[in-house]
């Protein structure tokens, strides 16, 4: 691959700015403008007074690039109502023209760059380079033409399509509905503009688990087919558009297999698709609807039918491929070799039990299939792939020689971790290496089918990592149904292109401009910040891993109860905005922005109500219980009525059976909560739950001078009948949001406390709660260091027992060795992570305090003894090494952390845990001396680690899914009591 060549990211990212300022820019970070010449050069008319400016292409050209210049002539008018024509011959005069070829296979781009009337230093020669450039009297009667040029036919089709955005096409026009504004005058930028080759030169996704897919796809598209070329068409012009080049089709058994309707790889070829397939799906070969019937073509001398298994049918197996290979042998083709078993199972080998026996066999699969290619395929056999998943990531390790000229395309751990890259000697294979990653599975330890629910902030991690480890070749996205995951695909093949375009301080600028371009600069910046926190509540848990108990309801303010809160304020914010849009942009809106954040959140209210119901129960409570089940299976209907509305109302029934939170046989799905409904009872009872019990008050509500808290007391009636309650405080500063009333079920009595008129010191006062003839004590216990404490605190700040960080929020950073910490904004459960960087540096595990890259945070203890300190890590793999941090206080000896590296596939383990929280917790101890000023300090020992929170426990810490809100800080968190997430709303 020719050496790649980039601009300055400052100098490239400027440009691209004010391009969109001027809403000129394309969508994708992938192209750089030249130089801007001294004096600018007037924009060039593609429709003015009511013309449109004619296209031309040689029709001696690839017939991609003249399909590409037809969509040109359908963007144009989809911009401005009129379609130019499409010329396959010069016209004889024209004051203006439109001028698409490819290098090499275009007469006209050739003689302009012969006259050296076009600049193609920087392009040809290029994989899938362009340049976009206005030139004067180009041709003999032509005034002036804008020029597009590709190195090859990609590269052509892919400058039509920068044309296409540049006037206000999205690449999602049609896939998410997004409007074309129109105009009476169509111009773009004179250039010149140039596309420069990608980071990665295979770029594409997985249509897999596709069920979804197919029901909409039978229902609108092709009622004959279950996925046919139809859809494929489709499919293919949205990856032209958002400059992708590759497919793994769908496989599973309710979709037709791609080469069942020949067209499909007719169409991909004639649109410049590469087309290749799964791990389970070797030399092209369907195995869910393939194997089957030419087993039954091909029985056994004794008449049973042949077994998918090496070892006992090599022959029937090998013509089974040879059919294939010989079938697409004319089509831009991407070969899997290697073998798994049929329907994504595992390699089947009756005859080689052994790892070794299994090396060997498949060893000599690949000699077979790399014969069979160059037979029937020759040289044009490429790329191969070897697809190292699951079961053969082991086989390879333990020995499997795969030729150095196939690519290794490194799985994911089907979660978004990256499972192993490549070592030193990989990374030297003339073949090179690629990357499968998820954003959809169906599978363990939990699916996630439903939503675009991978952070952006750990994708953008994750393939830095990758592209840094030179996986480069070949990138494959795992995108489900394609619906759903627009925002996600978008940015993963952006990356692709570009991979330096964005740094890890700005990945939120990337949905500033992909919201821009789909809704309008001016609500750009508010979208990305709904998507950004939509992205981080669900980085605290994907909404399809929701389940019951698994946020506290009873600690932290409602843990649970503070989750809803910052959803419910998201989604008001996603109503308020969507309440200004013009209305042409509403379907989109509601695909792109609107159904997400509400899914997700009713999703987590069902489950939330339903903890409550459980709550409830355990309490003895009376009419709440009820209130509590009503509640959740309101939610749930409500849920099912966006759903419904989206599939038979957005787009005027346009995408009918393309969404369903529950496919069929989805593993683990979130579903309808069961809850509980007690019988009326003629009876009433007053009964309490302070904050930080299930019943009743024996652990005091604690109050803190530094963190300002605000604490709930549930109060609730254990029957029916209506009762008279009321709520006195021991002390004149505690304040209360009610104080009694007429209690039917339950309410949320938040306490807090009046600062400036405590007394500095310690006090234990009570709040008496009486009525139905009952009075009932809940214990305070606050501390109050006073105001001028609270000012000069230098570090977080103990209080309740605890001190909880930030990991982006450290006093100091210390870089060594060439190795250093990073903030990556947008990663992890708060607003930012920390990252050991570069993830290629080699692992310290000796003399850590003066070798390691080190963070250091500035702590203040009020208590001694030896108290554990968890440290919550991004969970990260590495299948060939460990994945280590290390803690230490003060001058104290560092303690390493190891977690978890090896993803197991299992339910129930580690890396099962790991998966479904989205961190790992790993503790270690350490010994306070004496209260007062510590420095806290983390150290790397493998590099690519990556930290979001780290909590000390001073004294009985309540277990909880979520750290504890962030200790008061005076620079970093001044005012706790604000933060998102704290405190639940009346409830």
């Amino acid at each position: 691959m020719p050496q790649r060549q980039s601009f300055p990211s400052v100098t490239r990212k400027s440009f691209l700015r004010g391009m969109a300022a001027a809403g000129a820019a394309p969508l994708l970070p992938v192209t750089a403008a030249e130089a801007a010449p001294s004096v600018r050069r007037p924009d060039f008319p593609l429709l003015r007074d009511g013309t449109a400016v004619d296209v031309f292409v040689d029709a001696a050209d690839d017939p991609a690039v003249i399909r590409a210049a037809g969509d040109l002539q359908a963007d144009v008018e989809r911009v401005g109502g009129v379609r130019p024509r499409l010329l396959h011959t010069v016209p004889p005069r024209a004051e203006l023209l439109v001028v698409v070829g490819t290098i090499g296979a275009s007469p006209v781009i050739d003689r302009l760059i012969a006259q050296r009337r076009l600049d193609v230093s920087r392009v040809k020669g290029r994989w899938e380079a362009s340049v976009t450039q206005v030139v004067d009297s180009p041709l003999p009667g032509v005034g002036r033409a804008l020029v597009i040029a590709g190195s090859d036919r990609r590269g052509t089709v892919y400058g039509v399509y920068d044309t296409s955005e540049r006037i206000g096409v999205s690449p999602w026009y049609w896939w998410a509905d997004v409007p074309v504004v129109r105009r009476d005058t169509v111009t773009v930028p004179a250039g010149p503009f140039v596309r420069r080759e990608p980071a990665v030169r295979y770029r594409g996704v997985f249509i897999n688990d596709e069920q979804n897919l197919t029901t909409w796809s039978r229902r609108t598209q092709e009622p004959d087919k279950n996925i046919g070329p139809k859809t494929y068409e489709r499919v293919f012009e949205l990856l032209l558009r958002l400059k992708a080049n590759y497919l793994w089709p769908a496989m599973h058994p309710y979709s037709d297999f791609f080469n069942k309707h020949r067209e499909n790889p007719e169409l991909a070829e004639r649109y410049g698709i590469v087309v290749g397939s799964s791990h389970p799906e070797a030399m092209l070969r369907n195995g869910v609807h393939e194997w089957q019937p030419w087993a039954e073509e091909h029985r056994n001398p004794d008449g049973t039918l042949p077994v998918y298994d090496y070892t006992v049918n090599p022959a029937v197996i090998s013509d089974y491929w040879r059919a294939r290979a010989r079938q697409n042998a004319g089509y831009e083709s991407s070969w899997t070799i290697g073998m798994r078993g049929l329907h994504d199972s595992a390699l089947e080998t009756k005859h080689a039990t052994t790892v070794p026996e299994k090396v060997a066999v498949m060893n000599d699969i690949i000699a077979d299939q790399r014969r069979i290619l160059a037979e029937e395929v020759g040289p044009a056999a490429e790329p191969q792939i070897f697809i190292p998943y699951k079961e053969v990531l082991e086989l390879y390790n333990a020995g499997v020689e795969v030729p150095d000229d196939v690519t290794l395309i490194w799985p994911d751990d089907n979660h978004g971790n990256m499972r192993q890259l490549p070592d030193e000697s990989e990374r030297r294979r003339p073949g090179g290496n690629g990357i499968y990653y998820h954003l959809s599975y169906w599978g363990r330890p939990r699916s996630y089918l439903w939503l675009d629910t991978t952070q952006l902030g750990k994708v953008w991690q994750e393939l830095r990592r990758v592209h840094e480890h030179q996986a480069d070749r070949m990138w494959i996205f795992n995108v489900g149904d394609i619906k759903s995951i627009e925002t996600g695909l978008s940015f993963c093949l952006d990356m692709a292109w570009d991979v330096d375009r964005w740094g890890p301080g700005d990945v939120e600028d990337f949905l500033v401009e992909w919201a821009g371009r789909q809704f309008g600069r001016r609500y750009g910046s508010e979208i990305a910040a709904i998507r950004t926190e939509y992205y981080r509540l669900a980085a605290q848990r994907r909404p399809e891993f929701i389940d019951k108990a698994v946020f506290s309801t009873v600690h932290h303010g409602d843990e649970a109860g503070g989750r809803m809160t910052d959803y419910e304020q998201l989604l008001d914010r996603v109503r308020r905005l969507g309440a200004k849009l013009p209305e042409g942009y509403r379907d989109a809106y509601f695909q792109l922005v609107e159904y997400p954040v509400h899914g997700a959140y009713l999703m987590n209210l069902k489950y939330y109500w339903a903890d409550r119901n459980a709550l409830a129960v355990r309490q003895g409570r009376g009419a709440g219980t009820n209130r509590f089940a009503d509640l959740a299976e309101a939610a749930h209907a409500e849920e099912q009525a966006i759903t419904r509305r989206y599939n038979t109302q957005i787009a005027g029934g346009k995408w009918d059976g393309i969404v369903n939170p529950y496919p069929s046989e989805i593993p683990k799905a979130p579903g309808r909560p069961a809850v509980t409904r007690i019988p009326r009872q003629e009876t009433s009872g007053l009964e309490v739950a302070a904050e930080g019990n299930e019943t009743g008050a024996g652990r005091p509500l604690s109050f803190s001078s530094y963190t300002r808290d605000r604490r709930f007391v549930d109060v609730f009636n254990t029957g029916f009948l209506p009762l008279e309650w009321r709520a006195e405080p021991s002390a004149p500063w505690i304040r209360l949001s009610t104080t009694g009333g007429e209690l039917t079920d339950q309410v949320r009595v938040w306490a807090e406390i009046d600062w400036p008129r405590v007394p500095q010191g310690t006090h234990r006062p009570t709040l008496t709660f009486t009525g139905a003839g009952r009075s009932l004590e809940v214990p305070l216990l606050v501390v109050d260091d006073g105001e001028r404490a609270r000012r000069r605190a230098r570090g977080f700040v103990e209080a309740h027992g605890h001190v909880s960080i930030d990991a982006a929020h450290f006093d100091r950073e210390v870089p060594r060795g060439g190795a250093r910490w990073r903030t990556v904004r947008g990663l992890g459960r708060r607003t930012a992570a920390v990252e050991a960087v570069p993830t290629t540096a080699p692992s310290i595990t000796e003399d850590l305090t003066v070798r390691s890259p080190e963070l250091r945070y500035r702590i203040r203890l009020t208590t001694a003894g030896t108290f554990p300190v968890t440290v919550f890590r991004l969970p990260s793999l590495d299948e060939r090494g460990k994945r280590r941090v290390a803690v230490a206080l003060d001058d104290q000896p560092p303690t390493v952390l190891s977690g978890q590296a090896i993803a197991t596939g299992n339910r129930g383990d580690a890396w099962a845990r790991n998966v479904e929280e989205g961190v790992e917790k790993l503790t270690a101890r350490v010994t306070v001396a004496e209260p007062g000023e510590h420095v806290l300090r983390v150290f790397m020992v493998d590099p690519g680690m990556a930290v979001d929170q780290i909590v000390i426990d001073t004294g009985g810490l309540p277990a909880s899914h979520l750290a504890p809100p962030e200790s008061y800080h005076r620079v970093f968190n001044p005012d706790p009591a604000l933060a998102p997430g704290v405190a639940a709303q009346d409830r």
